[in-house]
């Protein structure tokens, strides 16, 4: 069975940093893409970042990018995302997700999802 567990979620100030783990079982770590989505109260689930399995190529919604860098490490089957300068905007629930088939943007592209973890920040 595939699994996905995230961690390093938590409470932060803004301007602060954290990064988020996703370490996965199964054969997961051999899709073309693994994503980072977020949700909101209230709002729907939205992409967040992606990055190709070399993890030469790494994509980002337009509010992350030069803030927030997705990364993995193959050997450990883990995935990474690091926040930056992090603003009250981005606290949400973090998913780590594999992806399917379909653009990398949208949610139903993704076929296995973690549980989530909390990430709040306070101004």
């Amino acid at each position: 069975q595939v699994q996905l567990v995230e961690s390093g979620g938590g409470l932060v100030q803004a301007g602060g940093s954290l990064r988020l783990s996703c370490a996965a079982s199964g054969r997961t770590f051999d899709r073309t893409f693994m994503g980072w989505f977020r949700q909101s109260p209230g709002k729907e689930r939205e992409f967040v970042a992606a990055i190709l399995r070399s993890g030469s190529n790494t994509y980002y919604t337009d509010s992350v990018k030069g803030r927030f860098t997705i990364s993995r490490d193959n050997a450990k089957n883990t995935l990474y995302l690091q926040m930056n300068s992090l603003k009250p905007d981005d606290t949400a629930v973090y998913y780590c997700a594999a992806h399917n088939t379909g653009t990398i943007y949208n949610t139903r592209s993704y076929d296995t999802w973690g549980q989530g973890t909390q990430v709040t920040v306070s101004s």
